[in-house]
């Protein structure tokens, strides 16, 4: 019986590592784990909190973002967010939907800054890297509305 209870153990540990991370205490007194759904919320949080992000995620998952937000619950705050954590490391993948008239570059570092320091301040692991994808721009559709009927029905060409 000892047997498979080490055997149960070591594949608890190894679906732990699969799903998450596992940090060492320093008094040696037990584990942390920390899932990889954790940080993709906390980096989702930190990349929204940017002014000129107007929406995480490719077309695909903000379509499905916008099913699931008609459903009773809370929202997908990892929408458009992948991470890949490892025991001390984590790496963070987020696809964003700027604003227009922003300035993509900034944006980027501003949303890079604040999920280093969200995730790093949180849950004590090294970002390594924060890899942002710009899928679109976002037009206001009210502003856009107003400059095509403002404009005069005039040729522009005489």
């Amino acid at each position: 019986m000892a047997s498979n209870t080490s055997t149960s153990t070591a594949s608890d540990s190894a679906e732990k590592k699969a799903t998450g991370s596992e940090l060492a205490t320093s008094n040696g007194r037990g584990g942390t784990s920390i899932a990889d759904v954790v940080v993709s919320k906390i980096a989702g949080i930190a990349a929204r909190e940017i002014n000129g992000v107007y929406d995480l995620g490719g077309q695909a998952a903000r379509v499905v973002g916008k099913i699931r937000e008609t459903l009773p619950g809370s929202p997908d705050l990892t929408q458009g967010v992948n991470v890949e954590v490892g025991e001390k490391q984590a790496a963070v993948d987020i696809g964003i939907v700027a604003e227009y008239g922003v300035a993509i570059h900034d944006l980027a570092t501003g949303i890079r800054n604040n999920v280093i320091d969200a995730v790093e301040k949180m849950t004590g692991l090294e970002v390594t890297e924060v890899n942002i994808t710009v899928h679109d721009v976002h037009l206001d559709e009210e502003d856009y509305d107003d400059d095509a009927s403002s404009s005069p029905s005039e040729p522009r060409v005489q």
